[in-house]
């Protein structure tokens, strides 16, 4: 337990580093707190409508603020199967300062989670590139600002919602793994050289618990780390099968448990008002019509109602929460979260690798579910060339890395990603506000590259990725400061 907690202590090179970072981390937080704080801070009782109605930050929801304020399952459950019950410590720590101080403390309480999230996330990953990729004090040191300069891991540190939770965790995951392929542990005998079974399902459950779908990461993540004894049967069943069938076990009572009833009990709410408007249409037509027929009324009542129905839809398709969805592979509870018809050639310019990285200056931080478009351009060219460059040296990176074990298992983090936002479209329409699950792997590809290249062609190879870093804190920053302020 001691070694497992002196992982956090700063060492003496990263300290100036890491107070840089800290002190990025928590004035982004600080600014929140300043714009929401006369709203937040006041004890209601309804937080959901409360904190849904007022913050708005891109496509992220404040869930965490309402949970914490008021215990609930306000998480979809399929995809955040343990969140709620993980905010039940926060949240009773803010019941405490609410009743010791008669405000809702609860951004000061969300924005330690953040703070903390973030910053060690920075601290790991500098930490990868000192200490699993080798890169010198300057390049490891160069590359973590850069990551921490990106738009949406910047953004992610500062609203209340799970992405920075999830990242910390990512990373995490990849500097333990990547230590023990360092060490070489993976070609030894001793079963403690491994992605032990207590890790892996210690991860799994914190990971997937967070978001379903990053557990798929940790079950890579062992597959990588442990090679060919990842598929011994006992081990398999051990930290894949059982930890897999247990959260979504558990998903499924939680649903039936928390969330069914208030379902059920919404239908019927919306059953018995769609019946006393049926019956008040059914009376304002007898009492003006000149028919007799109970029959024929009924039909011309009925054709109302259809008509109705369809200037319903017409106006709900034309809301940008409707409108901006693409269409799904095909109808059904999960598949609804598909899109085939966003084009991913402009959403990969302007989202995947734009937006996630530099924000746009039009819409800024707007949510495509209240108004923004799903594309927006850039106004400068230099944003593009920026972008470019980036991808490049990422692709370059890619080359000088191909035969490190410890890439491939972060692109396959990258490659799942992917596959589920811009090969089945799962929330391609936003898809930057779930870079935080990725990004980092931007750098550590380039972080091969740096590694790959010596003499004068690093040195330049530094001033380029010093001037975008330089570049990216200044634009980002001066356009969240404006956007908060």
């Amino acid at each position: 337990m001691k070694r497992f907690f002196s992982i956090f202590r700063i060492k003496r090179e990263e300290r100036w580093l890491a107070l840089f970072a800290g002190v990025v981390i928590t004035t982004l937080n600080a600014l929140v707190i300043h714009k929401y704080y006369d709203e937040f801070s006041v004890i209601t009782d309804n937080y959901y409508k409360l904190f849904v109605g007022t913050f708005h930050i891109s496509g992220y929801d404040p869930l965490t603020y309402s949970v914490v304020s008021n215990w609930s399952t306000a998480y979809n459950i399929y995809r955040h199967p343990l969140l709620a019950f993980i905010m039940y410590i926060p949240n009773q720590i803010n019941q405490g300062l609410m009743a010791l101080t008669g405000i809702n403390c609860v951004q000061f309480v969300v924005a330690l989670i953040l703070v903390f999230c973030a910053f060690y996330a920075f601290v790991f990953l500098y930490r990868i590139f000192r200490e699993v990729i080798n890169l010198s004090q300057v390049d490891a040191s160069q590359l973590s600002l850069m990551h921490l300069s990106f738009a949406y891991v910047m953004v992610a540190s500062m609203v209340p919602d799970h992405f920075v939770i999830s990242m910390y965790m990512l990373i995490l995951t990849v500097y333990v793994c990547g230590k023990k392929m360092r060490r070489g542990l993976t070609e030894g005998t001793d079963g403690r050289q491994l992605f032990t079974r207590w890790q892996a399902i210690l991860f799994f459950f914190l990971t997937a618990g967070i978001s379903l779908n990053n557990g798929i990461k940790i079950f890579l993540a062992g597959l990588f780390t442990n090679g060919k004894k990842f598929f011994n049967p006992g081990r398999l069943l051990l930290t894949v099968i059982i930890p897999a069938l247990a959260i979504w076990g558990f998903a499924r009572w939680e649903y039936e448990t928390f969330e069914y009833p208030n379902w059920k009990a919404r239908q019927v709410k919306k059953q018995k008002k769609a019946q006393r408007y049926r019956e008040r249409v059914y009376a304002q037509f007898r009492d003006t019509t000149n028919l007799t027929d109970e029959a024929q009324i009924k039909r011309e009542v009925k054709k109302i109602l259809h008509k109705k129905a369809i200037e319903n839809e017409r106006r709900k398709s034309k809301r940008p929460s409707v409108a901006h969805q693409g269409k799904p592979i095909k109808k059904g509870e999960f598949w609804n979260w598909t899109d085939i018809t966003t084009s991913r050639t402009e959403s990969a310019v302007e989202n995947l690798f734009g937006e996630s990285i530099l924000l746009h200056q039009d819409w800024l931080l707007g949510d495509t579910l209240t108004g923004r478009p799903v594309i927006v351009k850039y106004r400068w060219i230099v944003n593009y060339i920026v972008e470019a460059i980036i991808v490049l040296f990422f692709f370059i990176g890619i080359w000088y890395g191909r035969r490190s074990r410890l890439l491939w298992m972060a692109l396959s983090f990258f490659g799942f990603d992917m596959l589920i936002h811009m090969v089945a479209g799962f929330g391609i329409n936003e898809i930057y506000i779930m870079s935080p699950h990725w990004l980092f792997v931007i750098p550590m590809a380039i972080a091969f590259f740096v590694n790959g290249i010596k003499g004068t062609n690093r040195k330049v190879l530094r001033l380029i990725l010093g001037i975008i870093t330089i570049y990216l804190f200044i634009y980002n920053g001066t356009l969240i400061v404006t956007y908060l302020t």
